[in-house]
C-alpha cells in the first residue's frame, strides 16, 4: 500500500499543472523564430475563442503569418496580444464563424485579405498603431456595420472593403491620401459618405454598386475621379464637384437612375457644368449626362465632342438632338438608351466609337452621315428594334459584331466603298434575308452571318471576285430588267404592264414616279424561276407615270 501524499506534494502537483496550462495552449500553434521573435504560421486547435500567447518558447509574439487561420471557420473569437505588430495576408481568410477580434494598439500592419469573407465580423476596431491596411483586407465581410479608419493610416488601398454589404458608417480621415480601386465597391447599406480634401484621388469604381447613397460630399482637394468611381449608386440624386478635381475617368456616374444634377464649382479650371449636365470647361465636350434626366434634351451648339459613356444608361432618356457642331461620338456614349426610338446623326460627325449605341432596344432607324470615317466595333449590338440603318460610301470597313443580335434588321445595303466585313458583323440577325452589296466582294471575318446563315447576299453586274457563296451564304447577282420588245409590255385587261427577268427567286419591289422625284411603292414580286409579270392597275389615273425596279 502505498502512503498518502502530503500536503506539500499535492501543492506542488498543482503548480505544475498550473506551469503547464501555458505550454498546452501554446502546443496548437505552430510558429517560426527568426532573431529572437515569433511569428505565428498556424493553428491546430479545436477552441472556438483562441487566445494569442505573447511569448512562446520565452521569444515574443511579434506577428501572424500569411494563411496562419485561414478557413478556419469553428473560431469565433481571437485575442491578439499587445506587442504584436503584424498580421499577415490571408490571416482569417474565410473564417465564417469569427464575430469578434481586438486589435491590439502595438500592431502596425493589417495584410491583404486578412480578414476576406468573415461574414460573421460585426465590428473591428483598428488603433490609431496601424499604418497600412492591405488590399481586399475586409472584403466579403458581410456583416460588418461601422468602421473607423485611424488617422495613422495615408491610404484605403484597393477593394479594402469591398462587398460589405452591411456597412453603414464610414469615417475616412483628413489623414487619408488616396482611395483605391473597389475600396467600397458593393458597400450597398451605405447611405453617405465624406471625403476630405486630404485625399487627392478616389480610384477606379472606389463606390461602384453603393447603392443606398443619397450623399456624397467631395471636399475641394482632390484632384482626380477614377473611371466608373460611382456607377450604379442609384439613389445618388446629385452631386458637386470642387474646385480642384482636374480629371474625371470615363463614366464616372453611369448607371445611376436617381442623378438629376451634376454641379461644377464656378472656378473649377477643367469642368463645369449647365442645366445639370457635366461639360469639360470649354463646354466642348459633354462629359456626363444625368441619368435620371426623363424626357427630351438638345445638346448646345458648339459642342464638339460626346464623350465615352457620356449618355450611357440614361434610360428616361426618350429623345435627342446633336447640334451640327458635332464631329465625335465616344465609345460607349449611348450604350443602353432603351428609350431612344431614333437618332439623326449630323453631317460633320467622323468618327463614332466602340459599342456607341449597344442595347438600345427601341432604336429602330439610324442614318449614318456621309462624313463618317470611323466606326467602332459592335457599334450597335443588341439594338433589337433596328430596321433601318443607312451605311455613306465614305466608310470602307463595317467592324466586328457592328450589328450583332439585330434580330429585327431585314435587309441592308452595303456601298461600294466597304472592303473589308469584319467577324460576326451579322451575328444572330435571325430576321436578315437579303444584303445587298453594291461594289466588289470585300474581305470577310469568320461567322459573319452565322449561326443561323439565313440571308441571301447580292450583288450587281460588273462586280468581281463573286461566288457561289459569300461567308457561308448564297451569293445571287442582282440583274432585274423589265421586258419592253417582248408581247407583256403594254395593256392588258385595262392593266399597264410588263415582264421582269433576272436570278432566279430574286424579290424585287416597282416603284413608280410621275416625276422622276417622288416614288412610292407599286408591287413587290419574285422572280420563280427568273420570271415575273407586273402590273399597274391605277395606271389609268395618270397622265404619264416612270417606273423602276429596285430591292425591298
Amino acid at each position: 500500500m502505498k502512503p498518502p501524499r502530503s500536503p506539500l506534494q499535492l501543492c506542488r502537483m498543482g503548480f505544475l499543472l498550473l506551469a503547464l496550462l501555458p505550454l498546452a495552449s501554446q502546443a496548437q500553434f505552430t510558429f517560426t523564430t527568426n532573431n529572437g521573435s515569433i511569428t505565428i504560421t498556424g493553428y491546430t486547435g479545436t477552441n472556438s475563442v483562441v487566445e494569442i500567447p505573447s511569448t512562446t518558447n520565452g521569444y515574443p509574439v511579434v506577428g501572424i503569418g500569411d494563411n496562419a487561420f485561414y478557413g478556419q471557420d469553428l473560431i469565433t473569437s481571437v485575442q491578439i496580444p499587445n506587442g504584436l505588430a503584424s498580421i499577415g495576408d490571408f490571416v482569417f481568410d474565410s473564417c465564417d464563424g469569427l464575430i469578434n477580434v481586438t486589435i491590439p494598439n502595438s500592431v502596425t500592419n493589417i495584410g491583404r485579405y486578412a480578414f476576406a469573407v468573415c461574414a460573421g465580423l460585426t465590428n473591428v476596431m483598428i488603433p490609431n498603431s496601424v499604418i497600412h491596411i492591405g488590399d481586399h483586407a475586409f472584403e466579403y465581410c458581410a456583416g460588418l456595420t461601422n468602421v473607423m479608419v485611424p488617422n495613422s493610416v495615408t491610404s484605403i488601398a484597393s477593394n479594402t472593403f469591398e462587398q460589405c454589404y452591411g456597412l453603414i458608417s464610414i469615417t475616412i480621415p483628413g489623414t487619408v491620401k488616396s482611395i483605391g480601386s473597389g475600396a467600397f465597391l458593393g458597400c450597398a447599406a451605405l447611405p453617405s459618405v465624406a471625403i476630405p480634401g486630404s485625399v487627392s484621388s478616389i480610384g477606379v469604381d472606389a463606390f461602384r454598386g453603393c447603392s443606398s447613397l443619397t450623399n456624397v460630399t467631395i471636399s475641394d482637394g482632390v484632384a482626380s475621379i477614377g473611371t466608373t468611381a460611382f456607377e450604379s449608386c442609384s439613389r445618388l440624386p446629385s452631386i458637386t464637384i470642387p474646385a480642384s478635381v482636374t480629371n474625371i475617368g470615363d463614366g464616372v456616374f453611369i448607371v445611376c437612375p436617381g442623378l438629376t444634377n451634376l454641379v461644377v464649382s464656378s472656378n473649377n479650371p477643367s469642368y463645369s457644368s449647365k442645366d445639370g449636365v457635366l461639360f469639360d470647361v470649354s463646354q466642348a465636350t459633354l462629359v456626363q449626362f444625368p441619368g435620371g434626366f426623363k424626357g427630351s434634351y438638345v445638346i448646345p451648339n458648339g459642342v464638339t465632342n460626346i464623350g465615352n459613356y457620356a449618355f450611357a444608361y440614361c434610360l428616361k432618356l426618350t429623345g435627342l438632338t446633336l447640334p451640327s457642331s458635332i464631329s465625335s461620338i465616344g465609345s460607349f456614349a449611348f450604350e443602353q438608351c432603351t428609350g431612344l426610338s431614333s437618332l439623326a446623326i449630323p453631317n460633320g460627325v467622323t468618327s463614332i466609337g466602340t459599342y456607341a449605341f449597344a442595347y438600345c432596344s427601341k432604336l429602330a432607324s439610324i442614318a449614318l452621315p456621309n462624313s463618317l470615317t470611323s466606326m467602332g466595333i459592335g457599334l450597335f449590338s443588341y439594338c433589337s428594334a433596328l430596321t433601318n440603318v443607312t451605311i455613306p460610301s465614305s466608310l470602307t470597313s463595317i467592324g466586328n459584331s457592328m450589328f450583332w443580335y439585330c434580330s429585327a434588321l431585314t435587309s441592308i445595303t452595303i456601298p461600294a466603298s466597304i472592303t473589308n466585313v469584319g467577324a460576326a458583323a451579322f451575328y444572330n440577325c435571325s430576321s436578315l434575308t437579303r444584303v445587298y452589296f453594291i461594289g466588289n466582294a470585300p474581305s470577310v471575318g469568320t461567322q459573319t452571318f452565322a449561326p443561323g446563315n439565313y440571308a441571301t447576299v447580292y450583288y450587281l453586274p460588273g462586280t468581281t471576285n463573286w461566288g457561289a457563296t459569300f461567308s457561308g451564304v448564297p451569293a445571287v447577282l442582282w440583274n432585274p430588267q423589265a421586258q419592253t420588245g417582248d408581247t407583256s409590255f403594254g395593256v392588258r385587261t385595262n392593266r399597264f404592264g410588263f415582264n421582269i427577268t433576272g436570278s432566279s427567286n430574286l424579290l424585287v419591289m416597282v416603284e413608280a414616279s410621275t416625276n422622276l422625284v417622288d416614288w412610292k411603292p407599286v408591287q413587290t414580286r419574285t422572280l420563280i424561276g427568273g420570271k415575273a409579270y407586273f402590273s399597274d392597275p391605277q395606271w389609268t389615273n395618270f397622265p404619264g407615270r416612270f417606273y423602276r425596279i429596285r430591292s425591298p
